[in-house]
């Protein structure tokens, strides 16, 4: 990939096609996430989420690190309660954001991502890792339960690995990650940008408007009872069938050719 990138202080953006990169740009704290820089990413994703060109969004971090999550240097010396409460409120915005964004984000993970760089991981609709990854929710170890990352925890890997990662707080490598559901892939450290390149080919030659629609849907489908996600994604299904592209999609499949995309 040939990515444009844009100068920012914690925010990296390339564009390239309807790719965008933000890659987490505060490598000697090894992307540690600060208030500001969950700012900026925050306005990063809000700037993506109206832009109707964009196809897919590739998340990743600057130096030897993911991200190692929260800022503890910065987190030690706040100013009391009501300060965390809107810290980790402002952090849970970044990862709803990630999750309402109408396209699939891909993390591409190396070296460590710990905490909230493990719950940015598990927000994430798709993740590659490096073979040489390691991955933890460890804050535990240092009297803090890694409470936040529960959330996104739990809609990844089945509840006795979670509680395995919550409470032994060791770090897992990549491979564990991949079998227990956490990635979907783990990867030779050289190969881990053609990688994430296949699964950007791989949205980008579906229909937009099906992967808005698919999306959607996924992420809904967890918080309602068998019935009414039955209704929902029959509803979809009935409107993704008044789409263009789904009418050209079965045409050229009867016809034996590629098909167009019209959105």
């Amino acid at each position: 990939m040939t990515a444009h990138w844009v100068a920012s202080p914690l925010v990296a953006v390339g564009r390239n096609g309807g790719r965008v990169d933000l890659c987490l740009n505060r490598p000697a704290q090894f992307n540690a996430l600060s208030e500001e820089l969950l700012a900026a990413l925050k306005d990063e994703l809000s700037i993506i989420a109206s832009d109707p060109s964009v196809r897919c969004v590739v998340l990743s971090g600057a130096g030897t690190a993911f991200c190692t999550g929260h800022d503890l240097g910065k987190m030690r010396g706040s100013r009391g309660l009501d300060h965390y409460r809107q810290l980790f409120a402002h952090c849970a915005d970044v990862m709803e954001a990630i999750i309402a964004l109408p396209v699939p984000v891909i993390a591409r993970v190396h070296g460590v991502a710990a905490a909230a760089g493990c719950q940015l991981v598990a927000s994430c609709d798709l993740a590659v890792a490096a073979d040489t990854a390691r991955l933890a929710v460890s804050g535990v170890n240092v009297g803090l339960f890694c409470s936040p990352p529960t959330a996104a925890l739990s809609r990844n890997v089945p509840t006795k690995r979670a509680f395995e990662m919550l409470l032994a707080a060791r770090f897992i490598d990549a491979a564990t990650a991949e079998a227990w559901g956490l990635i979907n892939k783990a990867t030779p450290a050289a190969d881990l940008d053609a990688t994430v390149d296949e699964f950007v080919a791989a949205i980008e030659a579906k229909s937009p408007a099906a992967i808005r629609w698919g999306k959607a849907l996924l992420h809904a489908q967890p918080q309602r009872t068998n019935a009414a996600a039955h209704a929902m994604a029959c509803d979809l299904m009935a409107r993704n069938m008044m789409e263009e592209d789904a009418g050209e999609g079965v045409d050229a499949f009867f016809e034996k050719r590629p098909a167009v995309s019209k959105s």
